[in-house]
């Protein structure tokens, strides 16, 4: 399929323009960009389309999200993570999801994504209690029949999740402790074998899918696990993909169990490189930023999810002046609530400019946009694919109406990308060269059918799941105070957005903030 917009106007987030508007034709041969320019000729058999009152962009990115928690949506509130963690992610008694639940929840967040200009992203896939060949092939046939660019994991947790905590041998009573150990987790060579099987299976399928390694945490995986997983990453050039330095609580156990930070035990093991993708990254210290900088590894900042849980503010211009590589995730379904990535976008663009009185350190709407767009794909390892609208690269991108409320009066189109527009103007959305998205809808699932099938399945699981969320409760107050006991430990750094000091009674006075 050839077609030729005529006289659009584009923000090409290419490297020469940025984030900058120009007036330009725009042609799209196949599933990529094949020129942008003034005046295109038109190619023999080409649909031209009148794009004057049209504004072109790449589609943004989602660097980071968990579909497990599609039935999850505005179900949690007030937690901070490791309690919110029992709940949503619980120890005992959970049972596997269907696979046809799987793939439902899959169109769900596929759904939501391209209806609000996201065309690519990175599902970190946490099944519960453990990932199956089955669940995973559910997710990549959900991504596939949708029409979305994915990179979907194979998530894994090689220790006891009450391991993955300090103090729990102080806190938790001996029943509890022999409860949540009675579990086994798959080891190292199981998850190789399961990786190599999903990379020969649906890697590349369909010109868009990808499987991405990843090692849940530092703290939640063996050494040897971590080490062998970024091997088979190097082997199959795919992202290695690992929550680091979320919570306060995870820098006090970084501590704890390795003497040092996360990035700097990750670094020891040699698994920091350009093909590595923190999520989250808040508790890093000075040290830490440099480390990874100096590697080339990239951060997935997840601003509403951040803030939801309590979890506090990343380093965002530290970051970047260190060199470090920023895409934006929207995260889990259950700590946001939404996969709309234009939320993320103006959420990530006002949230640091409370971080710092000088106002020149504050994001711009270029680089949020960039991070949006190109620091996404750099993190899933698709620098050179998408991201940018340039002959060569993958044709994703979205159409929006430049008469609608949100663009009327045109002033500055960044900044109003950035703090307008909601999706309201979207009229298409393009993946691989398709049409994916027409004025709101998505063309190529019934739409009514997956939500009415959805929502029937749902009510049958989340009946079962509740009795699952009551049982793991027994272990909230113990959590609870592991968590505030860290919440108290000096750790030299602060990132929250207030002074611990007036809660702490002093305990962490001369900490450093974001």
């Amino acid at each position: 399929m050839t077609t030729l917009f005529r006289n659009a106007l584009v923000v090409a987030m290419d490297d020469t323009r940025r984030a900058e508007p120009f007036r330009a034709d725009v042609l799209v041969e196949n599933d990529r960009f094949s020129a942008v320019g003034k005046d295109l000729p038109v190619p023999d058999g080409a649909t031209v389309v009148d794009a004057t009152d049209r504004l072109l962009m790449p589609g943004l990115v989602n660097a980071h999200v968990h579909s497990w928690e599609a039935l999850f949506k505005g179900r949690y509130d007030n937690l901070p993570l490791e309690l919110w963690m029992l709940l949503a992610y619980p120890i005992l008694g959970l049972e596997p999801m269907p696979e046809r639940l799987v793939y439902l929840r899959t169109l769900l967040v596929g759904m939501e994504s391209l209806r609000s200009g996201t065309t690519c992203l990175l599902d970190d896939v946490i099944e519960m209690p453990t990932q199956s060949m089955d669940a995973l092939d559910a997710v990549f046939r959900g991504y596939e029949d949708i029409g979305i660019r994915a990179n979907c994991s194979g998530n894994i947790v090689n220790r006891r999740y009450i391991d993955t905590l300090p103090f729990v041998d102080e806190v938790l009573p001996p029943d509890l402790l022999a409860a949540a150990r009675g579990t086994t987790p798959r080891t190292t060579d199981e998850y190789l074998e399961f990786s190599k099987e999903a990379l020969a299976r649906y890697d590349g399928r369909a010109g868009r899918l990808r499987y991405v390694i990843a090692p849940s945490g530092p703290q939640r995986c063996t050494d040897d696990l971590l080490v062998a997983a970024d091997e088979l990453s190097k082997q199959h050039d795919t992202t290695l993909h690992i929550h680091v330095l979320e919570t306060k609580m995870q820098a006090v156990t970084g501590r704890e169990f390795y003497g040092s930070t996360l990035v700097a035990h990750l670094d020891r093991l040699g698994v920091l490189s350009d093909r590595a993708t923190l999520a989250h990254g808040i508790w890093l210290t000075d040290d830490d930023i440099a480390r990874l900088g100096e590697s080339g590894a990239s951060v997935a900042h997840n601003p509403l999810s951040n803030l939801k849980l309590g979890s506090g503010i990343a380093a965002w211009r530290a970051l970047l002046d260190a060199g470090v590589n920023i895409g934006l995730g929207s995260d889990g379904l259950s700590t946001n609530d939404s996969a709309r990535m234009l939320d993320v976008v103006k959420s990530a663009a006002l949230l640091h400019k409370v971080s710092h009185p000088d106002y020149r350190t504050w994001p711009t709407a270029d680089e949020v946009l960039w991070a949006a767009t190109r620091g996404g794909a750099r993190s899933a390892r698709l620098t050179d694919e998408v991201g940018a609208i340039e002959p060569g690269r993958k044709a994703d991108f979205v159409v929006f109406d430049l008469r609608s409320v949100n663009f009327t009066p045109l002033n500055d189109v960044p900044s109003q990308l950035v703090y307008v527009e909601n999706g309201d103007s979207i009229r298409e959305v393009w993946v691989n060269g398709d049409v994916v998205v027409r004025d709101g809808r998505c063309l190529l699932i019934d739409e009514e059918a997956v939500l009415a099938e959805l929502r029937e399945l749902a009510a049958e699981y989340m009946e079962r799941f509740a009795t699952v969320e009551q049982a793991n409760q027994v272990f909230e107050p113990y959590v609870a105070q592991i968590y505030q006991r860290c919440c108290a430990e000096p750790m030299g750094i602060n990132h929250w957005s207030g002074d611990e000091r007036t809660w702490l009674g002093g305990q962490a006075a001369g900490e450093s903030g974001a």
